[in-house]
């Protein structure tokens, strides 16, 4: 059964103009939390030279997806897979690139720490990673509606919450992932582009 987020409706546009400008030519897109299924299908559908592997933990948000996908038929868009973003290792391998919309602060910490450490090892050197989401910035004003988020998500889980930008930077570093860009989104998000080191060449 299809199902519907309206804020996948309200962020798709700006996300698409963002990834428009840092995916590779060619490749695997893996998406991290998928949810419903509506980005897959739409970030597919306008980047038909990518292929595109959605995944989530839920069995809801599985059946969604895969609503979504066949009433869609992409010929780049793969079949869901069950992916827990927190397990020490992953169903998929190797991506060109990753994508993670709105999980992190609707999931406990290990979550982000696992899709670091999943993103350094399936990224090849020069790989992607897209975060998108709210986020509390060191030296910038906090925005009323994301203070009031941030108190809404700890009152459902106290695991749960707005990260700060310079504690998830810190994690990617941990494995490998520089932080590369940071882009103003609509509703006060951002989008969070990280880049997979690649080796240094010693000096002859």
């Amino acid at each position: 059964m299809k199902r519907h987020a309206p804020a996948t409706e309200r962020n798709r546009e700006p996300l698409l103009a963002v990834l428009r400008e840092v995916l590779p030519a060619s490749g695997t897109v893996l998406e991290i939390a998928s949810g419903t299924g509506q980005h897959a299908v739409w970030f597919s559908r306008a980047l038909p030279h990518l292929t595109w592997q959605p995944t989530d933990m839920d069995a809801d948000a599985l059946e969604s997806i895969e609503a979504w996908r066949e009433a869609e038929a992409l010929p780049n868009l793969l079949p869901p897979r069950r992916l827990d973003a927190s397990a020490e290792s992953w169903p998929e391998t190797r991506a060109d690139a990753i994508l993670n919309v709105n999980m992190i602060h609707i999931s406990p910490w290990s979550a982000c720490e696992g899709l670091m450490r999943g993103a350094g090892r399936v990224l090849p050197p020069g790989g992607l990673l897209v975060m998108y989401g709210p986020y509390f910035v060191e030296g910038r004003e906090t925005a009323p509606s994301n203070l009031e988020f941030d108190a809404s998500l700890r009152d459902r889980n106290p695991a749960w919450g707005v990260r700060t930008l310079e504690a998830v930077t810190a994690e990617a570093a941990r494995h490998g992932l520089e932080r590369e860009r940071v882009v103003d989104m609509p509703s006060n998000n951002l989008t969070v582009v990280f880049r997979k080191a690649r080796p240094s060449v010693a000096p002859h």
